[in-house]
């Protein structure tokens, strides 16, 4: 019998495969697909989900895979410079080929002690009191105490469960891929300038050795299942760029829709959602891989508490309540995004009033830290504005807060010099640092990074370590 059967190895799966492992929960990844994805589409990391590869240790490996760029630009494309001073030491965007992250994530998830079975998937399941009976493909039936669906926008997990998808069906459908072209460089450049003066739908960015990254806006709405074809994206490119650029020799090519669903329920009873089985939206501005990963930091040590028995009663469903608004907030700042990105006068005027309001800083900066993450609070009741908030990567005496979060556990960073663990040791560390970069006497750090306690009385601390990492141990 497994602890946690997770359904899907996407990036959202395998790291929250790993994320158990951390706390040697008994983890078994299943996964359709025979490997990872073949074909090199480049994603970006943001702020937020660099904090979290920092905490683990996995960011080296993959800074030396991927491209930073900067953050400016990233909300509905308008092209306005990056604010200064962002508070992240990971103040970038990261451009990484998918199928690396993939394999660094499954890799990682693997080395951890998980299980990764590959062409065989979830399709169907039984949950009871003790835990839930999942069968394969193969018609095998395993045992497990909980089940999470990270199986995709068509989660077979999901639609078992019964859990509503609402939102809106997609309307447009945009093309996009990886192609060599037979145009110089400098000619695409001023061709695609001059149709962003209008039309901001088109990219065409440059990978060297003559490959572009292609996007452009399709005639209507197809099965996503059905890639597009060479032909339809020339013919496309000469609608509305009026040439095909000569592209040729497609590394691959893929549509997407603008589709933005969100499901009504991240839990039923011991089979939960996460990444795109819980959201779907359309891409702009790079959030969904981000929000996945998110998700997967949240809710793994909230279920190695629960199978490992120290959790508070509340623990696990403290996972939808905080999840739950940040993808709804993301639904929401996607669909303003796409909007921006009509050729209609009326999105085109809101357009250009809010490129104008982006030259103040406070509007700028919080446009970036929406997208990137790094503005979230989560509801922890009254405190400071710090409470709730993720944590940086601050100095410390001797190095850096993230490395001390390798192991997953919780954190108390006292700068008191009085404080305890006592009792919750064995899954909560203290660090002593009366150098530490903090405004603040003492933090409960949770996991995930986010601040939990501020504070610097021993009773106090106490309340809120029971709080959220349970009774002490006997």
């Amino acid at each position: 019998m497994f602890d946690v059967i997770i359904a899907g190895c996407g990036p959202t799966g395998a790291l929250l495969a790993a994320e158990l492992r951390l706390h040697e929960v008994r983890v078994l990844v299943v996964e359709k697909e025979t490997a990872p994805t073949s074909f090199v589409r480049i994603v970006s990391l943001h702020m937020r989900s660099l904090e979290l590869m920092a905490m683990r240790g996995l960011l080296d490996r993959l800074l030396e895979r991927g491209r930073q760029r900067s953050v400016g630009g990233i909300f509905a494309a308008i092209p306005k410079p990056a604010p200064e001073g962002l508070d992240s030491a990971y103040a970038y965007l990261l451009g990484i080929p998918q199928p690396v992250i993939e394999d660094q994530l499954e890799q990682h998830a693997i080395a951890l002690g998980a299980q990764v079975r590959r062409g065989c998937a979830a399709v169907a399941f039984e949950q009871d009191e003790q835990g839930v009976t999942v069968e394969l493909t193969d018609g095998q039936r395993l045992r497990s105490r909980y089940l999470v669906g990270c199986d995709g926008a068509r989660s077979t997990v999901r639609k078992v469960l019964g859990v509503g998808f609402p939102g809106e069906p997609a309307r447009s459908e945009t093309l996009m891929g990886e192609l060599e072209t037979g145009v110089p460089p400098e000619e695409i450049a001023a061709a695609v300038a001059e149709i962003h003066k209008t039309d901001r739908r088109l990219l065409l960015r440059p990978f060297g050795e003559g490959v572009y990254s292609v996007v452009v806006p399709a005639a209507g709405v197809s099965d996503r299942a059905e890639p597009p074809t060479l032909d339809d994206v020339k013919q496309q490119l000469r609608a509305i760029a009026g040439t095909d650029f000569g592209v040729h020799s497609p590394r691959w090519l893929s549509r997407f829709g603008d589709a933005t669903r969100l499901a009504e329920r991240y839990r039923v009873g011991r089979v939960l959602l996460a990444g795109d089985a819980a959201h779907i939206h359309p891409p702009i501005g790079g959030q969904g891989l981000n929000l996945g990963l998110q998700d997967a930091v949240n809710l793994g040590w909230k279920l190695a508490a629960q199978v490992r028995g120290w959790a508070p009663e509340t623990l696990l469903d403290t996972y939808q309540h905080e999840r739950h608004p940040v993808a709804a907030d993301v639904l929401d700042n996607t669909r303003a995004q796409t909007q921006l990105l009509s050729t209609e006068p009326g999105p085109q005027a809101v357009r250009r009033l809010l490129t104008e309001l982006m030259d103040f800083d406070e509007v700028n900066r919080y446009l970036i830290e929406k997208i990137t993450a790094i503005g979230i609070r989560y509801d922890f009741g009254e405190g400071p504005d710090l409470l709730g908030r993720r944590l940086p990567d601050i100095e410390l005496q001797k190095g850096r807060l993230y490395p001390r979060l390798h192991q997953g556990r919780g954190l108390v960073l006292d700068r008191t010099e009085r404080l305890t663990v006592d009792g919750w040791s064995d899954r909560v560390d203290l660090l002593t640092d009366p150098a530490a970069a903090l405004d603040v006497p003492a933090i409960l750090v949770r996991p995930d990074g986010h601040i939990a306690w501020i504070g610097e009385h021993q009773r106090d601390l106490d309340d809120h370590l029971t709080r959220w990492f349970g009774k002490t141990a006997k």
